[in-house]
């Protein structure tokens, strides 16, 4: 048997479906895949972020199945992190005292998105610390108010030279706050 490429994306989705359904707790509500994870909420919603970025998906996003591997995801979430440090809080990645190491990362995905999807990617800070920050994702495709995925990402603040965890700027500190959201 023969399928098209459009039957496997859609086999795939419903197979992470069922093997999440009965590993990880999630749950559907009216058709709609949720999870646990966030609280029994049935879905992730646009106005739970303050701040987001627009990120065209490319041809080469996409894998066999026709819809977005899930690697780049991560890259998704990188991008609107480190976009949003260096314009609101100065980060110099490049040259800076400190910079971010990423330590512990998660994704979780809801529906595909595939090219030529333009994505907007919502960022909001669930915790701030000494020398590290948990950034909360939303993937939404624009125009969309549910996500297509949703994760975390944790950076460790550390000296360039030393390697050593270091405090977290002001500037940059300030611009997460903005961001800060009542989870801690």
């Amino acid at each position: 048997m023969r399928f098209q490429s459009s039957d496997l994306a859609q086999m795939h989705f419903s197979l992470r479906k069922s093997i999440l359904n009965g590993v990880q707790g999630g749950d559907v509500y009216n058709g709609k895949w949720s999870f646990n994870m966030v609280k029994n909420n049935p879905s992730i919603q646009r106005s739970d972020y303050p701040h987001f970025l627009s990120i065209p998906t490319r041809w080469m996003d996409n894998d066999v199945y026709q819809h977005v591997n899930n690697v780049v995801y991560y890259s998704f979430f990188y991008t609107v992190i480190n976009q949003y440090l260096m314009v609101a809080g100065g980060l110099d990645y490049q040259h800076g005292e400190l910079i971010g190491f990423a330590v512990e990362s998660h994704c979780q995905f809801l529906r595909p998105i595939s090219f030529p999807d333009v994505i907007d990617a919502g960022l909001r800070v669930a915790h701030v610390g000494n020398s590290s920050v948990r950034y909360e994702i939303g993937i939404f495709r624009q125009h969309e108010d549910e996500a297509s995925a949703f994760g975390y990402f944790v950076h460790v603040f550390v000296n360039r030279v030393s390697g050593k965890p270091s405090p977290i700027s002001d500037p940059i500190r300030a611009a997460l706050e903005k961001l800060r959201v009542l989870s801690d």
